[in-house]
């Protein structure tokens, strides 16, 4: 049996899939459920899907074909098997404009369709899936399910970088939106642990602030999973992606934050990709479709005199809204430079402190 060395984006592919996180797919996309996706942003049957699930292998393997099955490993050991259905090679530029609303190079989700994916795509379902080891355990949907809170309103929280204050408040005032139930309800921090863009602190080290944070916090209204996906900075599709996928792990709502899953040129840092509103635009649009309540995320600031208040309120009192960087931040971090406790949690720049990357 032919056999494919998993790299960390197609495992998480292969988990999700074979958990039924990406449900109702069984398996990778085959080339009418791949152009239905990219064109119209829905499977064949009309269900809304965000993003392509596809498989790229290297063009030189010949014995990968339609009819074959063939085990996919994981540090050389089996964890999956495929029954190969179709081979392709896509329209990457269509794929990328389509999906990302680009096809420049300078957008990261471009650039990993371009130059990481190989040339070549194939179908077919997944099955036999061996639990894969990792430093943070991943439920599965039924797993998280069934630790969730019964009638309860579940209200999922996205980040790919490490939780500051700003995002805590975001969150927790997010239980008290309107449209959320004041008698029973939990906000649930459902962080993606796979790749993401380049300059990105990588997952096991934003595991392990996760985790101190957790235990600092050590909130009943706050419950903490992680998500084994890879972002792909698609802004609006990527919106609905997470949407969906909350959706099967058993969520109610789902917070929308500012730019949520947006990216900036990496030739010019000012150059935006996405308007700020428009994930939350798409994803308001959408949500009665998919089942999912959206929950927008306030426009959070940190002021010397209020603490953290929305930038209109900061405006219209006349107060300076106090910012840090990304980068600056890095640099901080790489420095060991004080971050400031408005910023970030001290238990959180103790690890980033310790474990450089």
């Amino acid at each position: 049996m032919a056999q494919l060395e998993l790299n960390d984006r197609q495992l998480c592919d292969v988990e999700l899939l074979q958990c039924g996180a990406f449900s109702p797919l069984t398996g990778f996309m085959n080339p009418d459920t791949f152009n239905s996706v990219v064109e119209k942003g829905r499977l064949p049957n009309g269900l809304i899907f965000g993003l392509p699930v596809v498989f790229d292998i290297p063009t030189k393997r010949d014995d990968i074909k339609p009819g074959v099955k063939i085990a996919l490993a994981w540090k050389g050991e089996p964890v999956a098997f495929m029954d190969v259905e179709s081979r392709w090679v896509p329209d990457k530029p269509k794929e990328t404009k389509l999906c990302y609303g680009t096809s420049e190079l300078e957008h990261p989700g471009v650039r990993m369709v371009a130059m990481e994916r190989h040339h070549t795509y194939i179908g077919g379902k997944i099955h036999g899936m061996k639990q894969v080891t990792r430093e943070f355990p991943c439920d599965t949907p039924n797993q998280l399910r069934s630790k969730l809170p019964a009638k309860a309103d579940i209200v999922a929280f996205q980040c790919r970088n490490p939780i500051h204050r700003a995002h805590y408040e975001l969150f927790m005032r997010a239980l008290d939106a309107p449209n959320v139930n004041q008698k029973s309800r939990v906000v649930l921090v459902h962080p993606t642990v796979g790749p993401t863009q380049e300059d990105d602190i990588p997952g096991n080290v934003r595991y392990k602030t996760y985790e101190v944070l957790k235990q600092e916090l050590n909130n009943p209204s706050v419950m903490w999973a992680y998500l084994p996906y890879s972002m792909h900075m698609a802004g609006p599709r990527e919106a609905l992606q997470h949407m969906m996928l909350r959706k099967n792990y058993g969520c109610t709502h789902f917070i929308i934050g500012r730019d949520m899953a947006g990216s900036k040129s990496s030739l010019d840092p000012k150059r935006d990709f996405y308007g700020p509103y428009e994930a939350q635009e798409t994803a308001i649009k959408h949500a009665e479709e998919l089942g999912i309540k959206t929950v927008p995320s306030l426009n959070l600031v940190y002021t010397r005199e209020k603490d953290y208040i929305t930038a209109e309120e900061a405006k219209k009192l006349g107060l300076e809204a106090l910012k840090i960087s990304g980068t600056d931040f890095r640099k901080m971090l790489k420095d060991k430079t004080p971050v400031p406790e408005w910023f970030a949690f001290k238990s959180v720049v103790k690890v980033l402190y310790d474990n450089p990357y």
